[in-house]
């Protein structure tokens, strides 16, 4: 009998300890909206009143013998502007007590975020003697905000030299932490904050390798001295791209507030960084990261950017690495710029040679030392077998990609395992940057050009080559062309804008790099650099960001809206072979504006865009009741509870337009009408007449009244309406035109994109 009460009580303590730590693994980060309203006024601030609400909250089961309540500790971050409340971590009881609370409006779970990871600045036009760079002073006295994985600020890129003093608005400040004190600022880098609460919230336990601002993983500085790095002579990668670095506004200050982590990246750091950026004076913020799939009363960071805007300051965002397919984007908000990748004419490589004449170029950025000799050359088609190709020892083994799913993995693994003198890799496949960049020497060529040297060899009893590395190709066609990786359109939060807005420059980009972590390897050792080679769009939002400081430095006046307006309505559509942008994702079709946007940034234009298409925040709140949010959603975003729906509209005053002809339960043949009002504002010198024409779009009807618009003086408003008539069901799943308005004197044209999609977002 005793054996038996034993063998309960053993039973009974393992279930309360299972139990205890069942509890406890329970607990999690949430985000915390609340009605400032409701706030007694015995409470002195927010804070104070956030940490008594979370005191008075009963304990959970696993402490209630001890009769304890959650210490003020659990708040993780009060913020001041992006919401009104505040994060902490809770279990799901103290979660359930805390909706009880007076003020209580709602709650979300924190996320992780995704992190979408020279010469750019000539291919996008900018020049020292005329256009964006000289008219803004290269973008003298504009702050931009990166949030991202730190900085390291020893880089030559941010060097002061030449700089004036710091702009008297600015209220930020170095922050001081591992490795990294308040002196490492300058005249450049005006700021350096860190914020790793929630990361520390989700693992107490957790140790946090370089708890400063300084960068670890090299992300935040490349992004950040894209948008804004000053001039570094004698920059290159291993010989690659050798040149003067610089960013796209290089006479802008930076302030960098890390919240990307090694450990981890969470939303409720992310929006304190962004809390913190508007706090501080920034003009533009550059985020690099996003989260999928949430509405937007559910997304932290649509939320917090909500904020931004509301204080004029500019938000550019990447699309994410998730293409080619359609609705993979991130960051499909309405207020914010949405950047997609492109490629540009410019392209790393080397040269076989082989025969007495004959050579063909490949991509290729390997980054050893590499004989000019000639080595015996052989092709082994398919490269399967590990055993024969190290027999081969030390020749240039050319393979045949046979284009199956892993086969040029397969391929590369095999040469690297034999260790021959280098491998030619023929294949079709686009995604080249993940071998590029390889241990081993590696050159991949096109299919023609494979075949050119595979008929070397076999009419050759001796058949010879050579390989030149490290050889920076100019001129490249087409280009731009929209990377395959580039997430794509329509925006899973808000289908009826159009997104991504616009493509810039994201693959292979040079920007400065921490000496101290590797960019590649070499054999088996890692090698470092004060320069790397990244793609992604991770790259694309900062030229975005940097070009978006000059508009601001050149046009102070204008709002966020306008200067996205001007980046969008006078980007390019044509590449340099004078056809249609080309899609790498679509086997080179040309692009859709799901893939990429209004078209490729042109800074020099945008300055002077003729026409803007401006947005206020009543504008978007109007699209918030459009979208059928309720009034305690909009209340989430907007943080007032005086939000008027008496106009609802998902018709905001956009400079693109997307109609959705989708109905698979329509009658045969029969139509519909998608009609769209805009307004217009001339921010050109003086009275311009405008008319409209629309490029003809295959299955659809596209009218425009009036056709014509006079403007008799500058900041002068006209309003139009468009009328996209077509099947109730559309048989293509994207049909596509612009509409441009060009004044009579030839000197602005403004375009905007149409899009007839029978596409349908799943939710």
């Amino acid at each position: 009998m005793a054996a038996d009460h034993t063998k309960l009580l053993y039973l009974c303590l393992s279930l309360s300890i299972s139990f205890f730590f069942i509890e406890l693994a329970q607990a999690e980060n949430y985000i915390v909206h609340m009605d400032i309203s409701a706030m007694p006024k015995a409470f002195s601030g927010q804070q104070s009143w956030y940490i008594a609400t979370l005191a008075s909250l009963p304990a959970n089961n696993s402490r209630a013998s001890r009769n304890t309540t959650i210490p003020s500790a659990k708040v993780i971050y009060s913020y001041k502007h992006v919401i009104q409340g505040f994060s902490a971590s809770l279990t799901p009881e103290e979660l359930e007590a805390l909706k009880k609370s007076p003020g209580y409006v709602s709650s979300v779970r924190d996320r992780t975020v995704k992190v979408d990871t020279t010469h750019s600045f000539k291919f996008l036009g900018l020049n020292s003697d005329t256009g964006a760079w000289p008219v803004s002073n290269f973008g003298k006295d504009v702050i931009i905000g990166v949030i991202d994985s730190g900085v390291w600020p020893e880089s030559e890129s941010f060097n002061d030299d030449g700089m004036t003093d710091v702009p008297s608005k600015w209220k930020g400040e170095c922050e001081d932490g591992t490795k990294f004190n308040s002196s490492m600022c300058n005249k450049k880098l005006i700021g350096a904050r860190f914020f790793n609460e929630g990361l520390i919230a989700q693992d107490p336990n957790i140790t946090i390798s370089m708890n400063s601002p300084r960068d670890t993983n090299g992300h935040g500085t490349h992004t950040s001295t894209t948008a804004a790095g000053t001039y570094a002579q004698d920059a290159s990668y291993f010989g690659y791209a050798m040149g003067t670095a610089r960013g796209m506004a290089p006479r802008a200050r930076v302030a960098m507030y890390k919240a990307l982590w090694e450990e981890g990246a969470y939303a409720t750091d992310v929006i304190a960084a962004i809390d913190q950026a508007i706090s501080d004076g920034v003009d533009v913020i550059s985020m690099s990261v996003g989260i999928d799939e949430l509405e937007l009363y559910e997304d932290p960071v649509a939320i917090a950017t909500f904020a931004a805007i509301e204080k004029n300051i500019f938000v550019s965002t990447s699309a994410g690495n998730e293409g080619p397919s359609l609705e993979t984007l991130h960051n499909g908000t309405p207020w914010v710029l949405t950047v997609a990748a492109g490629t540009m004419d410019r392209d790393f490589g080397a040269t076989l040679r082989f025969g007495s004449k004959g050579s063909v170029n490949g991509p290729t950025l390997y980054v050893g030392n590499f004989s000019s000799s000639q080595f015996p050359i052989v092709f082994m088609d398919a490269c399967d077998d590990t055993s024969e190709l190290r027999k081969i020892g030390q020749k240039i083994v050319v393979c045949q990609d046979p284009g199956k799913e892993d086969s040029l993995n397969d391929l590369f693994y095999n040469i690297g395992v034999a260790k021959n003198a280098a491998g030619v890799f023929i294949t079709n496949n686009s995604h080249l940057n993940i071998f590029i960049q390889g241990p081993f020497p590696a050159i991949f060529l096109e299919q023609k050009d494979g075949n050119l040297v595979v008929d070397y060899i076999k009419s050759n009893t001796d058949p010879k080559a050579s390989i030149e590395f490290k050889r920076t190709l100019m001129g490249i066609k087409p280009s731009p062309a929209v990377a395959s990786y580039s997430s794509r359109g329509p925006s899973y939060s808000c289908p009826s804008v159009l997104k991504p807005d616009i493509i810039t420059p994201g693959d292979l980009i040079l920007a400065a790099w921490p000496p101290n972590v590797g960019v590649t390897r070499l054999n088996e050792d890692l090698v470092f650099s004060n320069f790397n080679l990244l793609s992604g769009t991770s790259m694309a939002c900062p030229h975005a960001s940097g070009v978006a400081a000059l508009l601001k430095g050149a046009h102070p006046d204008w709002s966020p809206a306008a200067i996205r307006s001007a980046l969008m309505t006078t980007s390019d559509t044509i590449d340099n072979t004078g056809s249609a942008i080309k899609d790498l994702g679509a086997n080179l079709q040309p692009a859709s504006p799901l893939a990429m946007g209004a078209g490729h940034i042109n800074p020099n234009k945008a300055l002077d865009p003729g026409l803007v298409y401006d947005a206020t925040v009543e504008d978007y709140v109007n699209l918030l009741c459009g979208l059928n949010f309720t009034a305690e959603q909009i209340k989430i975003i907007t943080k007032s509870s005086s939000n008027n729906c008496s106009n609802p509209s998902l018709d905001l005053n956009y400079p693109s337009f997307i109609a959705y002809f989708n109905d698979a339960n329509a009658k045969l043949n029969s139509k519909t009408v998608k009609g769209f009002q805009r307004t217009v504002t001339n921010v050109g010198e003086g009275s311009f007449t405008y008319k409209a024409t629309v490029t003809p779009i295959k299955g659809i009807k596209v009218t425009v009244e009036p056709d014509t618009l006079v403007f008799k003086e500058k900041n002068e408003k006209k309003n139009f309406k468009l009328s996209i008539e077509g099947p109730t069901q559309l048989d293509d799943a994207v049909s596509f035109g612009y509409l441009t308005w060009e004044d009579s004197e030839g000197k602005h044209v403004v375009r905007s994109t149409i899009v007839a999609t029978s596409y349908s977002i799943q939710k």
